[in-house]
């Protein structure tokens, strides 16, 4: 079964979505602050049940497979036509949402990876030799922000799509006329040599 625009457009969607509330998620469960407890030269910080660490790496993760989809859904060869590069960038509109969606996804990954790698950090070193350590967490807001440019990466990958899709259609007709406008004149001459041929007999 051949895979259609709409097919691959839903895929970048539902991944999307996915990296959107699973990072929405892990910002509402991580706690703000652990609880310290002193023992001799040392304090522990325990923390609560923090499931955020997991969450933001599917969180993560689901960014990446929208973002890979995304991506080849512009260059997919729909209907086995392949349609070549440089048609598509011959867009202005395709150049400018083509490298939005590379930015933002870039940007959402950046957010989610590094918050979600220094709240495993804060929890699986938990010994600090600063007996003044308030047991912090990774910072508040980051978690959300990079679900929120996940998200909109989700949506510039869809306008980029379209674009695509647009540019596909334009080309292929473009092509087809062309095909058509030489095999007319190419039958409009074998008809003019043969009225030639019966005149001259």
């Amino acid at each position: 079964m051949a895979v259609t625009v709409k097919q691959m457009a839903m895929i970048v969607a539902f991944f999307g979505v996915l990296s959107f509330i699973f990072g929405i998620i892990a910002e509402n469960k991580k706690p703000a602050a652990g609880k310290p407890v002193p023992w001799k030269d040392v304090v522990i910080c325990k923390y609560p049940s923090d499931p955020s660490v997991a969450l933001g790496y599917l969180s993560f993760a689901f960014l990446l497979v929208s973002t890979v989809v995304g991506f080849l859904s512009l260059f997919y060869p729909y209907q086995g036509k392949s349609l070549p590069q440089a048609a598509l960038f011959r867009s202005k509109s395709f150049v400018v949402f083509f490298n939005i969606s590379l930015l933002t996804a870039g940007l959402a990954a950046a957010l989610l990876l590094w918050t979600t790698i220094t709240e495993q950090l804060h929890l699986s070193r938990n010994v600090h030799h600063n007996l003044k350590t308030d047991c912090p967490t990774a910072k508040t807001g980051l978690l959300g922000g990079g679900a929120f440019v996940s998200l909109d990466s989700a949506l510039f990958w869809l306008v980029a799509l379209m674009l695509a899709d647009n540019a596909r259609e334009d080309y292929f007709e473009e092509s087809d006329k062309d095909v058509k406008g030489s095999g007319y004149t190419e039958v409009h001459g074998a008809d003019y040599g043969q009225h030639v041929v019966k005149g001259s007999a």
